[in-house]
């Protein structure tokens, strides 16, 4: 049994369906995004899904009342959590799922789960506390980092994959970057550690 993984979509509905056709090959049986969606059209796109989308927000979400809509649609496989983060047990795994990369290695070191995935500051990482997963699945946005990923979960076999999408587009240019790194302490960006790629 196969989950994917996916966070800060930030409205790139061109990497977001690259995903979804690649998981879709997969068979996965259910799909989790940790967050940043900035856009209610890319909702409606993980509420047609085939398999179930369980979401929880992420600091840059947007149109709040169109995404639970989007979620509550008749036929709609997308569950929407209250929170940026939340507890799943899903063949016999436990799982803390959050948007905040500061909660995953305490919730890790606690020894109450097998995984914790987290988003927010769009670094892919996989890696292992104890004999818990810490996985950060990078951004399908491709916008931080120039590259556009997902994990993949292997609950069978306790193994994960991170995936990097081919034909993805960003807007990571030179001038953004040199222009962000220039700006960054006025900026005040949390995720600093990006502008170190």
């Amino acid at each position: 049994m196969k989950i994917a993984v996916i966070s800060d979509i930030h409205e790139n509905f061109h990497n977001l369906i690259l995903a979804l056709q690649d998981i879709k090959k997969r068979e996965v049986y259910g799909i989790v995004c940790l967050g940043d969606m900035m856009n209610a059209g890319i909702a409606k796109i993980l509420a047609i899904q085939e398999v179930p989308v369980y979401l929880i927000w992420g600091n840059n979400d947007g149109e709040v009342v169109d995404v639970m809509r989007a979620s509550y649609k008749e036929g709609s496989n997308l569950k929407v959590g209250l929170t940026t983060y939340d507890f799943l047990e899903v063949g016999g795994k436990k799982i803390f799922i959050t948007h905040y990369d500061n909660l995953a290695h305490p919730m890790a070191q606690s020894s109450l789960y097998d995984a914790v995935f987290y988003g927010h500051n769009h670094l892919a990482k996989l890696e292992k506390v104890n004999d818990c997963w810490v996985v950060n699945p990078g951004e399908i946005c491709g916008q931080k980092t120039g590259v556009s990923s997902y994990a993949l979960y292997d609950l069978t076999h306790d193994s994960v994959e991170l995936i990097e999408l081919e034909g993805a587009i960003n807007l990571k240019s030179d001038l953004v970057s040199d222009y962000l790194s220039k700006h960054k302490d006025q900026l005040n960006f949390r995720s600093i550690d990006s502008f170190k790629l």
